[in-house]
Parts: structure tokens; C-alpha cells; sequence
């Protein structure tokens, strides 16, 4: 795999078209990022990678929660639950990232 990261470039340019291409406000388009992302049960990086639109959004614990709740009946308990693991393992990949960030500014 190249280390220049074209699919993390054509992942951002992406989300970058479709911000500059949708009449959603920021706070709007993360929840529907958010809802989808339960919806295809997305992988723990996923929601990593989302953590500063969600950061900047405003949005909340008890929002993030609201919109498992609110698509629960249309994607099932498996899937919520499922979203809920890959949540939790995304703020650990934070804290990680976080924490190395850190030694690294101490060295």
C-alpha cells in the first residue's frame, strides 16, 4: 500500500464535495452522517474520522444518542448495539492518538 494515503485523499475530497454540494446545515449534515453510519454498520475508524464534525457540530452525548434511538426501529437492536461498540472503540482510538500525541511533544 502507498504511503502518499490517495484513499484517504479521495475519501476527504469526497466529504468535501459533498459539503460544498448540500443545503444541510453542519449540525444537520452530521446527523445524517451519524444516521448512516449506524445504518451500514460502520468500523470503529469511521466514526473516528468523523469525531471533529461531531466536535464542531455542537453535538452532544445525549444527541449522538438520540439519533440511535431514533433509528433503531429502521436498522434493528443488532445495529444500534453494534454502533454503540464501535463508538466506544472509536474514543479509545482518540484517547490513543491523544496519548501519543502527548509523548511525542514530551520527547
Amino acid at each position: 500500500m502507498s504511503t502518499d494515503g490517495p484513499v484517504l485523499e479521495t475519501l476527504a475530497d469526497m466529504t468535501a464535495a459533498s459539503i460544498a454540494r448540500n443545503s444541510l446545515t453542519p449540525r444537520e449534515y452530521v446527523i445524517a452522517r451519524l444516521a448512516a453510519m449506524v445504518a451500514v454498520d460502520a468500523p470503529p475508524i469511521s466514526y473516528f474520522a468523523s469525531a471533529s464534525a461531531v466536535e464542531e457540530s455542537g453535538m452532544t452525548t445525549e444527541d449522538i444518542q438520540g439519533i440511535m434511538i431514533a433509528v433503531a426501529p429502521v436498522v434493528g437492536a443488532p445495529r444500534v448495539m453494534s454502533a454503540g461498540g464501535h463508538i466506544l472503540r472509536a474514543l479509545g482510538i482518540a484517547v490513543a492518538v491523544a496519548e501519543s500525541e502527548m509523548d511525542a511533544e514530551e520527547s
